[in-house]
């Protein structure tokens, strides 16, 4: 009985052994190719990173443009209504009646 305790036991650690030397291999050849998905990764963050920059940039100068389109239209009905009272007021009037009629159809 202790020959078959101590054979299992020297098995055991044999065993043991070769598994910690494989796990050991397995763990130092899958560093490289964790480096190399770290560093992929990082490049792909790095891209989207720069595109929302330009994306942010682009939709910067769009808002200008939209604002100063606002400004030059703003600026060009008053002055229309300030040459042209009466028309003025008969076009909003004929507009409220149109979305009046839309909003509610009675």
């Amino acid at each position: 009985m202790e020959n078959l305790n101590s054979s299992v036991n020297q098995a055991a650690s044999r065993y043991s052994a070769a598994a910690h030397q494989t796990v050991d291999k397995l763990a130092s050849s899958a560093h490289p190719a964790v480096d190399r998905l770290a560093a992929g990764a990082h490049g792909a963050v790095d891209r989207l990173a720069e595109m929302a920059d330009t994306t942010a940039e682009r939709l910067s100068k769009q808002a200008e443009q939209l604002k100063a389109a606002r400004a030059r239209a703003s600026a060009s009905c008053g002055s229309y209504v300030r040459e042209n009272p009466l028309t003025s007021l008969g076009i909003a009037a004929a507009v409220g009646f149109v979305l009046s009629r839309l909003i509610n159809p009675r």
